[in-house]
């Protein structure tokens, strides 16, 4: 069988820019004391929303206080939104809302990317059944469609027309529509477009035609888009990103003499019943001819890019959703000359994918360059998973790829340069861990699980890292953590709440007991890495090696005992323990042994485990015994030869770390 080329997906990848992405809009409208009465009725409304959004089946209206100080509230999750993810969307909204806008009157967000998105308002002025069409945002993929454009702007324009009048035709509880049409054989338009129920029929309808015409005069001719209002929003694509309503319209069949188009980057193209049912005439009639086709057809997707020398690299930065990827190109003689041909004297790391360079572009920019080994372990697949990966993210807590090259045999990462190394250079050094007061280790803990939440829900697909540890968390120049290392992380459906895979990948110590033992892999895999990350960094202990380097007893068995005995603050490193909130300290011991706990359904999400941290008036639940059980009749054998070993099932030599420092320069 003919191998399969991935160069052009990356490139394709490169060029895709996320879809709605949470973004809060403050008004300009008036201000607010903090400590005054609106600020109060405010706080007041926010939190009631959360648990009354999922109550009254993902839309609430609501206000509170009196006169001028009456606050006004709306919140929507998308309907084909779980319960779980429509409540985590609004609660981690919530707090993003209050942080950008600290003390205006009157602001939106959209937040929660597509899985899924949520509209959180308020306002000092009645907004419950008001059309708003301002402010508003349109975004699209970069890629060009390929269809006949005449054509295709007749298929696409009935479908949205049938699509908006049966969302304004819903009801008082929901006013949402999902449809799709045959665009090729091979190929459908899929659209999802919902308004706020509060509105009326001919209001609804009016508000997505406007929202269709601001993507049409923006954005048309491009594979996939959308744009958000505060009444409506709608979003279509080429391939099904959505739970389809019932009842929502099937339009007739067309067919365009267009070639398959690349799938979608985000997730493959899904086909349900009634559009594989719709073709069963064709398969009876024609069989064999039918099957010669498609089989031709992909032995040509596949086969029509075989592997090749390249001339130049090509690497996308996106910068805003609503404008085009830049393209910044990057050559293997550019690259040499930054790192000064790879001279040791620019090494600032290295480990089992290869070694990292420090280098400065022409223009003076200083950049971090990742050279994969011709031996690593992580070969060509961590590669392009940490290429599609990164290309994507944009967020301050995780480090941003620059580019990538491909050229005379070399395989090379560009990145931005992270001047104060990793997390575990400090962290479990004697001499440096004195220059991590408390509350740096507070912001370093709140920036990784801001980071990881992004990841698991922000981001234009839900991704699970499965190798947080404290090497792969670098310091910027003021101590803010990135999260880096993506080489074995795993893309997520989000109508999947856990997955099974063969190839278990991390490190002894940050793995709960379900991926060990069974390879189940869901965003809980993160959250427990995050729990063993957070005792680490108030502890100062590693989590394999407690007890002068000596496995007598691991950092969970210690913390859970400790916790037990009623003396949490014997697991604070004693340098955090001179200055800052024991209070504090013991809340965050708290939420670590809540992440580390051995069933999987009593851990909290990241979005719960920001909450916990951001708001210290939340009352936390009691946490469960840790998996250190497992861990210990499992690993201990094994962790005694090699603390740090990287494990994989198809390989059980492997002993690497991701990232081992050499100490910045």
């Amino acid at each position: 069988m003919a191998s399969i080329d991935f160069l052009p997906l990356i490139i394709y990848f490169l060029q895709f820019i996320s879809l709605a992405r949470g973004q809060t809009v403050c008004y300009d409208t008036g201000n607010f004391t903090n400590n005054g009465t609106y600020a109060k009725n405010r706080g007041l409304l926010l939190s009631s929303l959360t648990s009354n959004v999922t109550a009254n089946g993902g839309f609430y209206t609501t206000s509170v206080g009196q006169d001028s100080d009456k606050v006004y509230g709306l919140v929507m999750c998308r309907p084909d939104s779980t319960e779980e993810a429509c409540s985590d969307c609004v609660s981690s909204g919530i707090q993003d809302i209050v942080t950008t806008c600290p003390n205006q009157k009157e602001a939106i967000l959209w937040g929660g990317g597509k899985y899924p998105p949520c509209i959180i308002r308020y306002a000092d002025r009645p907004i419950s059944g008001k059309m708003e069409l301002d402010p508003s945002q349109s975004g699209y993929n970069t890629a060009n469609l390929t269809s006949d454009i005449e054509e295709f702007n007749q298929i696409w324009s009935n479908l949205m027309e049938q699509v908006g009048t049966k969302a304004s035709t819903g009801s008082s509880k929901i006013k949402a529509a999902t449809g799709k049409a045959n665009l090729t054989l091979f190929q459908n338009i899929y659209v999802l477009m919902q308004c706020t129920p509060d509105l009326s029929q001919s209001s609804c309808n009016y508000c997505l035609q406007q929202a269709v015409a601001n993507y049409r005069s923006c954005c048309f001719g491009k594979v996939g888009g959308y744009t958000i209002k505060p009444s409506c929003w709608f979003r279509w694509d080429l391939y099904i990103f959505y739970t389809p309503i019932a009842d929502s319209p099937q339009p007739s069949p067309h067919y365009l003499p267009s070639p398959l188009p690349l799938p979608s980057p985000t997730s493959p193209i899904v086909r349900d019943k009634k559009d594989i049912a719709s073709r069963t005439v064709v398969i009876i009639v024609v069989p064999v001819v039918s099957f010669l086709v498609l089989v031709l057809s992909i032995y040509s997707l596949l086969t029509r890019n075989k592997p090749r020398k390249l001339t130049e690299s090509v690497c996308e930065r996106t910068d805003d959703i609503s404008t085009t990827a830049e393209s910044l190109q990057f050559d293997i003689g550019t690259i040499r000359v930054a790192t000064n041909n790879f001279s040791d004297d620019n090494k600032i790391g290295e480990g089992g994918f290869g070694t990292v360079y420090k280098g400065r572009l022409p223009d003076g920019v200083t950049i971090a360059v990742k050279r994969w080994s011709r031996y690593s372990k992580q070969g060509e697949v961590e590669f392009k998973n940490e290429v599609l990966l990164m290309a994507m993210l944009q967020h301050k807590n995780l480090v941003r790829l620059l580019g990538f090259c491909l050229e005379e045999k070399e395989k090379l990462l560009i990145y931005e340069f992270v001047p104060n190394s990793s997390l575990h250079y400090y962290v479990f050094d004697s001499n440096r861990r004195l220059l991590l007061d408390w509350k740096m280790r507070y912001n370093i803990i709140e920036g990784i699980a801001r980071g990881i939440l992004y990841i698991h829900e922000d981001s234009p697909t839900r991704i699970i890292h499965r190798d947080l540890k404290a090497s792969n968390i670098l310091l910027d120049e003021q101590m803010n953590p990135k999260i880096s290392d993506f080489g074995t992380a795993k893309l997520f459906e989000a109508d999947h709440s856990q997955i099974a895979t063969r190839r278990i990948v991390g490190t002894y110590g940050y793995m709960p007991p379900e991926y060990v033992k069974h390879g189940k892999v869901s965003v809980k895999t993160d959250v427990f890495s995050f729990g063993v990350l957070l005792l680490e960094i108030i502890s100062g202990q590693k989590a394999n090696c407690f007890r002068d380097g000596r496995l007598e007893e691991n950092l969970l068995t210690c913390a859970w005992r400790s916790w037990n005995e009623g003396a949490p603050l014997n697991l604070i490193d004693k340098v955090a323990l001179c200055v800052g909130s024991r209070k504090e300290m013991i809340r965050c011991i708290h939420i670590g042994l809540l992440c580390v706990q051995e069933d999987v359904a009593k851990r909290p999400t990241m979005a719960s485990v920001v909450l916990m941290l951001s708001d210290r008036s939340i009352t936390l639940p009691r946490p469960s015994r840790p998996a250190f059980l497992m861990m210990q009749e499992t690993l201990d054998k094994d962790l005694e030869a090699s603390p740090n070993q990287e494990v994989t099932t198809e390989d059980p030599s492997v002993n690497e770390v991701s990232f081992s420092e050499l100490g910045p320069r």
